[in-house]
């Protein structure tokens, strides 16, 4: 599999390419699936409808890795928490996990909960291609704290902060507790058939550097550690969004720590050549072409030639977006996208 060599730096004919959120609705396929399942939630949980929204970028696309489709907030709900996503708002917990009793009151051990997504991965990977890889993921501890926390998403993260600076033993339990269930649940991933996994913060960019080191990137180095320790041939990709003012921090920490996770995903809003100074001898970079670089075919090739100037065709790099595909960007462009890394990244 390509993608994998990639991420564990062997050599490969092309920079292998996959796309955040790529089953999603710029598709008439995923829309007209999404449509049958009923709601999104249910779409998740449907393991046919799940199987069929992995495989559509493969089959439309031809890129080199499909990701599962689920959500990161199913390991919340499974412990516990009351999920349900309203038109026009996006996901919400009616009842936040804000003090020690809400805490405590979360269940643990609960990736038994989550078969749906296991048999998913096992599903898709009986249908993928061999060549082609299949990413599991999860949400990041802090990620998946915020939105517990807050109850939804959110600009100012008050709740979050308030917990954070007022009471930090207590978040570091809440994040502590995630860590344990996350861990859990992406080894199950993994003995499903996921052939890597990418951990998500998402709201990663929300704290200063200090505190998100210690909040933050600590945790999902923890669990990065965790898998590696089971599963050495199994690559672990973070995406820390938003992080870009403090690459040097998490460079220092990763060193310090002996983070052990291979590729580190890199956002459209920082300098490639950058990355690659600060991280790019210690970790594989994904990314990160500007996800609305595909409204237009030719803004979109320069984008694609710069970051091939930068990375080379030496290895060291996974091509993606620096975000997810955005709902109304033209399929015909992210089709030749990847034609276009292909051709432009060949040995």
């Amino acid at each position: 599999m390509i993608f994998i060599d990639a991420a564990l730096r062997k050599p490969t004919p092309y920079t292998p390419i996959w796309l955040m959120r790529q089953a999603g609705r710029y598709l008439s396929e995923y829309r007209e699936s999404r449509k049958r399942a009923g709601s999104f939630l249910e779409l998740c949980q449907n393991v046919e409808l799940a199987t069929e929204v992995t495989l559509q970028p493969i089959e439309i696309l031809d890129v080199d890795a499909a990701i599962l489709f689920s959500d990161i907030l199913v390991l919340p709900m499974a412990m516990g928490l009351e999920l349900e996503f309203v038109s026009g708002e996006g996901p919400r917990f009616p009842y936040p996990t804000r003090d020690a009793r809400a805490i405590a009151a979360l269940k643990s051990s609960v990736q038994n909960e989550l078969s749906y997504v296991y048999d998913t991965i096992s599903s898709v990977r009986a249908k993928l291609p061999k060549d082609k890889a299949l990413i599991g993921f999860c949400g990041a501890p802090w990620t998946l704290a915020t939105y517990m926390i807050e109850g939804q998403g959110s600009k100012t993260y008050t709740e979050s902060k308030r917990l954070l600076y007022t009471d930090p033993q207590l978040l570091h339990t809440l994040l502590e507790k995630i860590t344990r269930e996350l861990i859990a649940y992406l080894r199950a991933q993994i003995l499903a058939g996921a052939n890597a996994v990418q951990i998500f913060d998402s709201w990663a960019g929300a704290l200063a550097p200090r505190a998100y080191v210690e909040f933050g990137f600590r945790y999902m180095c923890d669990i990065a550690r965790a898998v590696k320790e089971e599963f050495p041939h199994i690559p672990v990709l973070l995406f820390p969004k938003g992080v870009g003012a403090f690459l040097e921090e998490l460079r220092y920490e990763a060193d310090m720590c002996g983070a052990n996770f291979d590729v580190f995903g890199v956002d459209w809003g920082v300098g490639m050549s950058r990355a690659k100074h600060i991280l790019g001898d210690r970790f594989v970079l994904q990314g990160n072409l500007e996800p609305a670089l595909l409204y237009n075919r030719m803004a979109m090739e320069e984008g694609v030639e710069e970051i091939v100037r930068i990375m080379g065709k030496n290895g060291g790099h996974i091509f993606n977006l620096g975000h997810g595909m955005l709902p109304d960007l033209p399929r015909e462009n992210a089709i030749a996208l990847v034609q276009m890394v292909r051709e432009k990244t060949k040995r």
